[in-house]
């Protein structure tokens, strides 16, 4: 593929962050770009480049907060959802592909490894780069490599090895650029779709999957349950104008509809306060706050 050559973007402006968001919270991004191949995605950071503006990379819009006055720069929404299975074990995916939908779709073939995504509102690049995990699971589990647009447009392959992993931690949240694809080898399992919808079905009754919420809010300290500790502290159904802590799962803050991150900020500080003063845990956000620079 030829990088050199550029694309022609559609560039968007004044975008509403809510209508990108699985918060449904955000003001306006000054410029969202959507991307779907390399080319537009290094066109892209171009674009802020050339501008003088901070660029943001989103996927499906799960575990961010964006600002109540939205964002000044560059939205870059990576669509890159190819799906390639490169061996008899190995598949090769987009960044922008839904990492819940890659949990299914891998699972009804028969593969074992990725069944604790389903479920999970993440794209894979976002998976990745979090390196999202549930049912003593990780993404980094099964991973083999990394295909990675540096900002100033040199692509690299990451093998696994070369990288650091931990709880919600990767290399790559220190690292200036975007997450093009990954790949994963999964081990053969005819016990993977079954165990999948389990999972699936397990965290539908015990996670509201339906509301507008951005996952969990709180990293578990020392792998104990927050939900557990925000729920002993009292806090199930507290609410903060629109924002509410889900009476399903304490860890997952709630927009009721016309929740604000103002509210999400006020509400966190009372839980951990609450939860400190009963339990002596300090929480951590891991919900990542877009900040309005």
């Amino acid at each position: 593929m030829n990088l050199n050559e550029t694309p022609l973007l559609q560039i968007e402006e004044n975008v509403s962050l809510a209508s990108h968001s699985t918060f449904g919270i955000g003001g306006p991004a000054r410029f969202l770009i959507p991307v779907s191949d390399p080319k537009e995605a290094q066109a892209a950071i171009q674009f802020a480049k050339q501008q003088g503006l901070p660029y943001f990379v989103l996927g499906k819009g799960s575990n961010s907060l964006f600002d109540d006055r939205g964002y000044p720069g560059v939205v870059i929404h990576n669509k890159i959802s190819s799906l390639q299975q490169v061996h008899e074990t190995s598949f090769t995916v987009g960044a922008g592909y839904s990492f819940s939908l890659l949990g299914i779709q891998t699972a009804r073939k028969g593969f074992s490894g990725l069944e604790f995504a389903s479920g999970i509102p993440a794209s894979v690049g976002g998976a990745v780069w979090m390196n999202a995990g549930a049912n003593q699971r990780e993404t980094c589990d099964s991973l083999v490599s990394v295909d990675f647009l540096h900002a100033d447009g040199e692509l690299e392959t990451f093998k696994v090895q070369d990288l650091d992993f931990s709880y919600r931690n990767s290399s790559f949240q220190s690292i200036e650029g975007l997450i093009l694809s990954a790949t994963f080898k999964l081990t053969p399992s005819d016990a993977a779709r079954v165990k999948q919808l389990a999972i699936l079905e397990k965290r539908m009754l015990t996670q509201p999957l339906s509301e507008k919420t951005a996952g969990c809010i709180f990293r578990n300290p020392n792998h104990k349950s927050t939900g557990q500790l925000i729920e002993e502290a009292g806090l199930k159904g507290t609410s903060v104008g629109g924002i509410i802590v889900s009476p399903i799962h304490a860890n997952f803050l709630v927009n009721q509809g016309e929740g604000t991150a103002k509210q999400v900020l006020e509400l966190v500080e009372i839980i951990k306060a609450r939860v400190y003063e009963h339990s002596g845990v300090q929480l951590q956000m891991e919900v990542r706050r877009v900040p309005y620079e």
